[in-house]
């Protein structure tokens, strides 16, 4: 560890947890490097459709109060979302009630029940931050730089083995394999890119089983979706998955059908029962702090979790 300060730190991972992690870090005046297998556009977190809102993670008082933080920060980028990715957008949560949710929902500023017009069903209309992934990403990136921070793309393999004083796991679904961790497991999610008719608000409407319809309208098209598999590991879309996805949603928004499809995109949730955030010494005395295991939430939370981690770095 020659040449190192003893604030010294690597982030492991280079997904929204990751980049948002080590701006908080690098902001704080430490020395931050991140490693990642692979750039943040290839990454899980891009791909995602990405609308704030806790779904499919624990534990919820915690989470709620995560998600909040992390609220909180998007308002204020929302100033500038050519330049951030993140916008206010209104939209309805359908087939979803108010006392099905955690006591966060009260803090949600406008959060009400949806009126028929809005939605033919019982349902939430809300103005949250939607974020588009690819432009967000890469200004996480640029901010990182521009405090000092450093990008290698590095395939870790051994924890312990991370030179510095100071680690930081925000590996996600790799963490399965690197800690070794086997609760952590895939649930993938498959979308279709689709030209946008007009649409100009989202929604979501929930079903019991694997499937599910929604959308969102980003700069780079109207984002459909979506499947909920778990422990499904493929990476290759599949046609008739895509085509059933299409027809969901055109039963909700007509002019969706018929569109003209720019694309296919398939993510793997990083599931775990809980999220693990938490601090522990490697055998040579180090931190290493975990940060993994967000699901389907990552981009809700992933300014609050960022926070802690950082917290728990300098305990």
């Amino acid at each position: 560890m020659n040449g190192q300060r003893n604030d010294d730190v690597i982030v492991v991972g280079g997904g929204v947890i990751g980049l948002t992690t080590a701006v908080v870090l690098a902001e704080s005046g430490r020395r931050v490097r991140i490693w990642t297998r692979e750039p943040a556009e290839r990454t899980t977190s891009a791909v995602a459709g990405a609308l704030w809102w806790p779904y499919r993670i624990e534990p919820e008082p915690l989470v709620g109060e995560w998600a909040l933080h992390t609220l909180s920060v998007y308002e204020e980028l929302a100033a500038r979302p050519d330049e951030t990715g993140v916008r206010m957008v209104e939209g309805v949560h359908g087939e979803t009630v108010l006392d099905g949710l955690g006591s966060w929902a009260a803090r949600v500023p406008g959060l009400r029940a949806a009126t028929a017009g809005e939605y033919a069903g019982v349902g939430l209309w809300a103005r949250l931050p939607l974020i588009d992934m690819p432009a967000h990403l890469a200004w996480l990136g640029e901010r990182f730089l521009r405090a000092g921070g450093t990008i290698e793309e590095r395939y870790v393999t051994d924890l312990a083995e991370v030179a510095a004083p100071f680690v930081v796991n925000c590996t996600g679904l790799g963490a399965r394999e690197l800690v070794p961790d086997p609760a952590m497991r895939p649930v993938r999610g498959q979308l279709v890119v689709v030209e946008n008719p007009g649409v100009t608000t989202w929604l979501t409407s929930g079903e019991a089983d694997a499937k599910s319809t929604y959308f969102f309208p980003q700069p780079g098209g109207l984002i459909l979706g979506g499947t909920t598999e778990d422990d499904n590991w493929s990476l290759t879309p599949d046609p008739a998955v895509a085509e059933a996805i299409v027809k969901r949603c055109a039963a909700l928004r007509p002019e969706i059908a018929g569109v003209r499809i720019i694309g296919h995109r398939v993510g793997l949730r990083p599931v775990r029962d809980a999220v693990r955030l938490e601090r522990e010494l490697l055998p040579d005395g180090r931190a290493l702090v975990h940060n993994y295991g967000h699901g389907g939430a990552g981009v809700t939370v992933a300014w609050g979790c960022a926070r802690e981690a950082a917290g728990l770095a300098w305990r």
